[in-house]
């Protein structure tokens, strides 16, 4: 993983010419693919068709990114993440390939990825796109279907200032003659960019709909009306990921899905770092919002889900990251707030994230080293009734999962 780190001069550079010179020497994929684009949700929606498509009995792999723990996480074969000594075969077989081209990471890892998919003898394989869509390193796969989730402001410098420019870049990944599933939270860019290409359309809103009740959900298309389960990733935002997901099964009928493998895989779907509830008491949510559309959705979810007492935040984000535009969405969710710095080159100060509170009116009731120092003071205070919420950054949630892991495998006690 440090080798490849440094392979190239720039953590990311856009453009498909290098990864596609060495996909040219790698084994290639022989089913149908489904690519995942959008600025949030789209591992959501990956995780939906994996588990749905899993449980219809397929042979199902699936990439993600960013991961939060191990770099396994990124790659699962049939629901499980790829064992070490494997992934290893495959970064050898993408360094052979690759001859003297400097790949990023993220294209190194996108072409692992496709190496052990290609090997594995599958039946569907969902991609997560990483940054953007038409120039990202997994736009080199023609997909059989291409769903755009939701277009925010995430990476402005990379791929435009404004939505309407972004949605472009993201709807890069659709093909002409395969069909285009569009979100709910999308711009008029994405549709343009689907019609000028010629590819069959599926708009949320239009051709797919999803509507909420207490104990079930609906989801509505042009083959009828299935009253389904609430699905295991918890809030209501998660309804509009599955129904893109459905909408994407709906445009693939070469893969049959029954209704009770769709009900299966709602309730089976796992993804950590998504409104994720931690075992014991007080509860204690981690989610991975590090944009504003993101920082809405929590601000939704947790005043949908209110607590008898009070609501304590652990923060700590990426300096890259519109971080006075996150707290300006989230003032009025928290009562007490716990900065934390990350040990990242591009980890904000807690010192910097406590001054973009003060701005707001707000003080933060300590500023801390790393999460897991900022977590345990919160918890230190929470009582019976509070819970605590660490969000602002995969990198964030990710160190507090390694924690908690850690803990576990040495018998610690208590809920981090």
């Amino acid at each position: 993983m440090a080798y490849i780190e440094h392979l190239h001069t720039q953590e990311i550079e856009l453009g498909l010419d290098r990864v596609r010179a060495v996909y040219g020497r790698l084994p290639k994929l022989s089913c149908p693919v489904i690519t995942i684009g959008g600025t949030n949700g789209k591992g959501s929606t990956t995780a939906f068709l994996e588990a749905i498509y899993l449980a219809a009995g397929y042979r199902v792999g699936a990439y993600f990114s960013p991961h939060l723990v191990r770099y396994n996480e990124r790659m699962r074969i049939g629901g499980r993440e790829v064992e070490d000594d494997v992934v290893c075969r495959a970064f050898a077989k993408v360094e052979a390939a690759r001859g003297d081209r400097p790949l990023t990471y993220f294209e190194f890892g996108t072409l692992v990825a496709l190496v052990l998919f290609a090997e594995a003898a599958l039946d569907v394989v969902i991609l997560e796109v990483g940054l953007g869509g038409r120039l990202d390193a997994v736009n080199v796969v023609e997909p059989a279907v291409a769903v755009v989730v939701s277009v925010g402001t995430d990476h402005q410098d990379w791929l435009g200032p404004n939505r309407e420019i972004i949605g472009r870049e993201k709807a890069g990944i659709f093909r002409a003659g395969r069909p285009a599933v569009i979100g709910f939270d999308v711009t008029e860019s994405v549709t343009h960019e689907a019609e000028r290409l010629g590819a069959p359309i599926y708009l949320g809103g239009r051709d797919f709909h999803y509507m909420a009740a207490r104990h079930q959900w609906r989801y509505v298309s042009e083959a009828g009306a299935r009253d389904l389960p609430h699905p295991a990733l918890r809030g209501g935002y998660q309804l509009a990921n599955a129904a893109c997901a459905l909408a994407a099964i709906d445009a693939l009928p070469t893969l049959a899905v029954s209704t009770g493998a769709i009900r299966q895989g709602l309730s089976d779907v796992r993804l950590a770092g998504r409104f994720q509830s931690l075992p014991g008491s007080p509860q204690v949510i981690l989610d991975v919002a590090h944009n504003v559309e993101a920082a809405e959705v929590l601000a939704r979810t947790l005043a949908e889900q209110p607590v008898a007492g009070r609501t304590l935040a652990v923060v700590g984000m990426l300096k890259d990251k519109p971080v006075a535009d996150v707290f300006r969405v989230l003032a009025g969710s928290f009562d007490e707030w716990f900065v934390a710095s990350l040990a990242d080159p591009r980890g904000a100060d807690g010192a910097f994230l406590a001054s973009a509170l003060a701005d707001l009116g707000r003080t933060a009731r300590g500023i801390y080293q790393d999460p897991i120092a900022a977590c345990e003071a919160a918890l230190a205070i929470a009582a019976t009734g509070d819970r605590v919420v660490i969000f602002g950054s995969f990198k964030t949630v990710g160190v507090i999962l390694e924690h908690v892991a850690s803990k576990r495998a040495g018998g610690g006690g208590g809920a981090i």
